[in-house]
């Protein structure tokens, strides 16, 4: 995958598929030693032990309609190519969080690519889902709630073309 954003939507694509009702996204820079973290946590249907162990292997999936799961590996690849790590934890009926660290000077890093849509469009594509983003760089700090967008808007639905743009634009301006 070329950007963290196409990670992000396969990352987000797997927790709703796990029928997820609620989704935290976290995109968490330490200046201190140069590293970005994301994080996506959901509760949804969780995995076993087995799976979790394997879920890093290309060869390893649970879908039906293919043979191989690259998402995760490929995640883990790059986190492990700037000298980052990776993490998945989960139990069946409690969720997963999947955590990878990249050193973001490293020559290897991705670029970030267009979180605000891959954001946008998970959460206008999984109305039902409660979604949180999180974003932190030095004195920069951004939140958005599904939630507490709901609430605001009354009724005018998160799919609605114009909501699309806007969660898109306003994620990426609080990320620049």
């Amino acid at each position: 995958m070329k950007d963290l954003s196409l990670h992000l939507i396969d990352i987000l694509q797997n927790s709703t598929r796990a029928e997820a009702t609620e989704v935290y996204v976290g995109l968490i820079y330490n200046e201190t030693d140069k590293t970005l973290t994301l994080s996506i946590k959901d509760n949804g249907k969780g995995m076993s032990a087995e799976m979790v162990k394997n879920v890093t292997d290309p060869f390893c999936t649970s879908r039906t309609t293919r043979k191989v799961g690259l998402g995760i590996p490929l995640l883990k690849q790059n986190a492990e190519k700037t000298e980052g790590n990776f993490q998945i934890k989960s139990e069946l009926n409690q969720g997963t969080t999947v955590s990878a660290v990249f050193k973001y000077e490293h020559v290897d890093m991705l670029p970030l690519g267009d979180i605000g849509g891959a954001m946008a469009l998970t959460i206008s594509s999984w109305e039902k889902t409660e979604f949180e983003f999180d974003y932190k760089k030095g004195d920069n700090e951004f939140n958005l709630k599904t939630q507490d967008m709901k609430e605001v808007l009354e009724g005018v639905p998160l799919s609605n073309p114009q909501v699309i743009n806007y969660i898109k634009e306003i994620i990426n301006e609080n990320i620049k």
